[in-house]
């Protein structure tokens, strides 16, 4: 059997992970809202219409934040038709994906299920089709305690106090051709510097992320950053990355090797804030914030459904154990940077391209992806740590040879736990792995868990939810010094380790 090896030592911290890195989307896009999170009517909705279920599974979940309204569709979104009474909200054309938006659910409907999904809002702005003044007024009307115009109507529509909503989006993959308004990097970054004082005067308190690139593939990467930065590097705290993968022409090697990409594009990002912030001369660092990624095998189009129809059936994947493998190995990525990404919103959270599935009248249930989510969500808490793994290369035709193993590791100081996350890419052969714990007090083995199954097409279904779930493995040998375990083919596992908490 191949063979790795990693070290965990305190001594190799990295940072400090953020919470907020355990962030989700929901977009006004096929059923994410209407369907998945709400469902008037539903056997399990409360009195406001909101899914129980789904609720409970997103508190399962483990999500911090939840990024909203989109994605493509905030580009065209006028935010005041979704406040006031719901049979006075109009009914519009959503020109992002042709479909018919109710604006039933609008920022107040959407801070009070953040409440009750324990979760951040985090809200996008529409700098597509709109600008300074309509982002200013929806802050206020978010935010501002009362005695003004915006903030007065936010009270006489039912919510008395203010949502605090201080994470916000300048607009979104505004570098997209298929983006409504969509602009150049200097338009942007005018536009997205004026906008953002103009919300700071409203609210001094706010985050902000300035649009980056939609991905890495796009011609103007790189350069984008660069100049939308110049204009808003000190008006803005983060600036965003969005990414998304699937396997091309059967090619499952590269496929499994996607953190590849995601690590080489957090890189190129930081790297390129650094030198504006060089060339600007500033103390001040930028960080990142990616905000939309996941494994997604929708085209860029609705598809064949009806154009114009509420709520219609779009993007709604379903996972496998190998994507579920995948996003694993992306929770790796940004978990490795814990240092630079200080928050992260896996897109999205209901029905499209999501964790969760939820049938119209019907239950909801996890997809594979949602087991690697939770646990890492759960455990790889604390500091992330450097392990420095060796070990056999697999080839991959888009990213050459990269490791076999992919690998972190995180310890929480004040409770000793500690976890590795780690991913097998082979697709037939297992790993057995030694851990170097010399530098750890007390360690001791908890547990291992893997998600792996004989069918890299394994799926959970409606009438078998259970299909891909963790099991429970063999546990690691512990012995001088070291911790031995094996890793199954095309796997994700977690190795729970405790250890003496650091005074």
């Amino acid at each position: 059997m191949k063979q790795a090896s990693l070290t965990l030592d305190p001594a190799f911290r990295i940072a400090a992970i953020d919470p907020r890195i355990r962030g989700s989307f929901v977009e006004h896009l096929g059923r994410c809202v209407y369907g998945g999170i709400y469902e008037p009517g539903h056997p399990d909705a409360d009195a406001d219409g909101f899914r129980t279920d789904v609720l409970a599974l997103t508190r399962e979940l483990g999500v911090t934040t939840v990024r909203y309204p989109g994605g493509n569709f905030v580009s065209g979104y006028r935010w005041e038709d979704g406040i006031g009474p719901r049979a006075e909200r109009p009914r519009r054309l959503d020109l992002a994906w042709k479909t018919l938006e109710t604006n039933k659910v609008g920022v107040d409907e959407f801070a009070a299920w953040c409440r009750r999904a324990q979760a951040e809002p985090m809200m996008a702005v529409n700098l597509g089709t709109r600008g300074v003044e309509e982002a200013a007024a929806l802050v206020e009307y978010s935010n501002h305690p009362g005695g003004s115009y915006w903030s007065d109507l936010r009270v006489k529509n039912g919510a008395k106090e203010p949502h605090g909503i201080k994470i916000w989006c300048l607009g979104n993959e505004m570098d997209g051709p298929w983006q409504i308004a969509h602009k150049t990097a200097r338009d942007y970054g005018i536009l997205a510097n004026q906008t953002a004082k103009a919300m700071r005067l409203v609210d001094p308190e706010l985050e902000l992320v300035a649009c980056g690139s939609s991905n890495r593939r796009m011609a103007t990467f790189g350069a984008w950053e660069a100049e939308v930065l110049e204009h808003t590097y000190n008006v803005v705290d983060y600036v965003s990355l969005h990414s998304y993968y699937k396997p091309k022409d059967g090619d499952f090697a590269s496929f499994l090797a996607s953190g590849v990409d995601m690590d080489a594009m957090i890189d190129a990002v930081v790297a390129t804030a650094d030198f504006v912030k060089a060339k600007l001369r500033s103390s001040k660092t930028i960080n990142l914030s990616y905000d939309e990624w996941n494994v997604w095998y929708g085209s860029e189009t609705p598809g064949d459904d009806t154009p114009w129809a509420v709520a219609p059936n779009l993007f709604q994947d379903q996972y496998t154990l190998a994507d579920a493998v995948v996003v694993g190995s992306l929770i790796n990525s940004l978990l490795r940077h814990a240092d630079r990404v200080k928050m992260a919103s896996f897109a999205q959270l209901v029905n499209v391209i999501a964790p969760i599935t939820t049938e119209n009248g019907g239950p909801a249930w996890r997809q594979t992806i949602f087991h690697p989510m939770r646990l890492a969500f759960q455990y790889g808490i604390g500091d992330a740590l450097r392990v420095e793994p060796t070990g056999p290369l697999v080839e991959t035709p888009e990213y050459g040879a990269v490791p076999q193993l992919d690998c972190t590791a995180t310890l929480d100081s004040e409770t000793g736990d500690a976890a590795i996350l780690a991913v097998n890419r082979s697709l037939t052969e297992p790993l057995l792995v030694e851990t170097d714990v010399r530098a750890l007090s007390g360690v001791r083995v908890v547990e291992h868990v893997a998600l792996h199954d004989a069918d890299r097409d394994a799926t959970n279904t409606r009438d078998n939810p259970d299909r891909v779930v963790p099991q429970t493995m063999p546990a690691p040998v512990l012995e001088d010094g070291r911790v031995r375990f094996e890793l199954p083919p095309l796997s994700w596992n977690l190795i729970r380790l405790a250890t003496s908490p650091q005074s």
